[in-house]
């Protein structure tokens, strides 16, 4: 049986959202919701992330998501999926992660092997 109530959502935040603690200001706004789960920077711009907690809860978040962000940020758009009910809380809170972000590979004018440099 589902637990009354508990729903989840992903989001990813397009515009000016990186370099402007818009992380930080969502993870702040999901804990005064009581929402966890967690948000990241993508390699392509984006802020995406995860939310579960009540509905209303969510639509709040959402709505801030879209709106408001922080106050260096400029929210373009965002996208939500679809939100599911679920079996009780899978994160114990609400949570930034730095891990997964993807950076481009680093391009080296003159790799060592192509620079002359006997050995």
């Amino acid at each position: 049986m589902l637990t009354d109530g508990v729903f989840s959502c992903q989001f990813e935040v397009y515009g000016r959202v990186q370099g402007v603690y818009f992380r930080h200001h969502a993870m702040m706004k999901a804990k005064t919701l009581g929402l966890r789960g967690w948000c990241m920077n993508t390699a392509k711009g984006t802020v995406r992330g995860y939310i579960e907690g009540r509905r209303h809860e969510i639509d709040v978040m959402k709505e801030w998501l879209k709106t408001t962000g922080s106050p260096g940020s400029n929210v373009e758009r965002v996208k939500f999926s679809r939100k599911r009910e679920k079996e009780g809380y899978g994160f114990p809170n609400f949570q930034v992660r730095c891990e997964g972000y993807e950076k481009p590979p680093i391009q080296m004018k003159n790799p060592i092997s192509n620079s002359g440099i006997s050995r």
